[in-house]
């Protein structure tokens, strides 16, 4: 006599897998959704809290091992989704449908923060999150050339309409003054550009806004962080001491802030800076380390050409690690925003 499979077993089975970020099992997280039982065949979609998650495949063969063991059970099913979680700090802002904003900064300038934005934010729309990418640089806004971009859309009504490039919606200051031409910003003024980025741009829905900040600790930072409830900030710097010192000032800023520190990147990693500066620095600040992007001439070419290093060249050992840096920021997201009991409705069908 053939077992009878039911949903109890299934979900039983499937609260025996973690979600190896998360810590927690699957039904807790209420990951689960469509969940069919035809005779012997189980069919079962799990609900990824990004479409980034670096450990999607090792969820979905736990959950497939898992629900294949229960007595009765001859097939299984297994479909991955996303539904990126909003941490709660954007809630309310009814003229920003943006789930998570990510700031990235640096105490000191020339240790490539701006590409490490633009390949973060690449590497985020490569996953398949829907992903703006803002370049608050006022002072230096290069993210134009770095993605190959040389105007705006046409706007519609009031609102600009953000240029897109690989997947990624883009606005920049460098899109509205002729080039070359100098900025020179007070800091009422460089606080209005900010704001208007936000409230004037129809950025659309976004489960990501990636923020590229100006080097230092000045009005930017401040101005960002009051105007917009960051869900965390990410902390770029290279591996000599010089460096080090810089960024961590930047760190304990947004600290003072009460911004979440996402983690550190050590950029431009190899024999001219040396290696293991940003490790120790994360380790030392208590905050996760990101990764380490390896110094190598082609990410200058890529970026000089307008394309992106992590799009252009993603074999390489700078595109590897900024794709691994994009999911390891993503799943530091998902632990901030379910960490504020942000869960996903359930939805089981017969």
């Amino acid at each position: 006599m053939s077992e009878t499979v039911t949903k109890e077993a299934v979900l039983a089975a499937l609260s025996k897998v973690q979600e190896p970020e998360l810590h927690k099992d699957l039904v807790t997280l209420n990951m689960i959704r469509d969940l069919k039982i035809e005779g012997d065949k189980v069919s079962f979609t799990v609900m990824l809290t990004t479409p980034a998650c670096p450990l999607r495949g090792k969820i979905e063969a736990e959950a497939r091992q898992a629900v294949a063991a229960i007595p009765g059970v001859k097939s299984v099913e297994v479909r991955l989704d996303s539904d990126v979680p909003n941490d709660g700090r954007m809630r309310g802002l009814v003229s920003m449908p943006v789930r998570n904003a990510i700031a990235v900064a640096s105490g000191k300038g020339g240790v490539g923060k701006s590409t490490v934005a633009v390949n973060l934010a690449v590497g985020l729309a490569r996953s398949g999150a829907r992903v703006g990418l803002m370049d608050a640089d006022i002072y230096g806004p290069n993210l134009p050339t770095m993605l190959g971009i040389q105007r705006l859309p046409q706007p519609v009504g009031q609102k600009l309409l953000p240029a897109e490039a690989y997947g990624v919606k883009v606005m920049s200051m460098g899109f509205l003054v002729p080039q070359g031409q100098p900025l020179i910003w007070r800091g009422p003024m460089l606080n209005s550009a900010i704001r208007q980025f936000l409230s004037d741009v129809d950025w659309g829905e976004l489960d990501y806004l990636i923020i590229d900040l100006p080097p230092g600790t000045g009005d930017a930072p401040l101005s960002l962080a009051q105007a917009l409830p960051l869900s965390g900030v990410v902390i770029v710097t290279l591996p000599q001491m010089v460096s080090l010192e810089d960024a961590s000032r930047g760190l304990s800023m947004f600290r003072q802030l009460e911004v979440p520190i996402l983690g550190v990147i050590e950029n431009m990693r190899g024999e001219f800076f040396g290696e293991g500066g940003g490790e120790r620095m994360a380790a030392e600040a208590g905050v996760p380390f990101l990764g380490a992007v390896p110094m190598e001439a082609v990410v200058r070419v890529a970026g000089d050409e307008g394309k992106p290093i992590i799009a252009e060249k993603p074999e390489s050992a700078a595109g590897q690690a900024f794709q691994a840096i994009a999911e390891r920021v993503a799943a530091q997201i998902s632990i901030a925003a379910l960490g504020r009991d942000n869960a996903v409705p359930i939805s089981i069908v017969d």
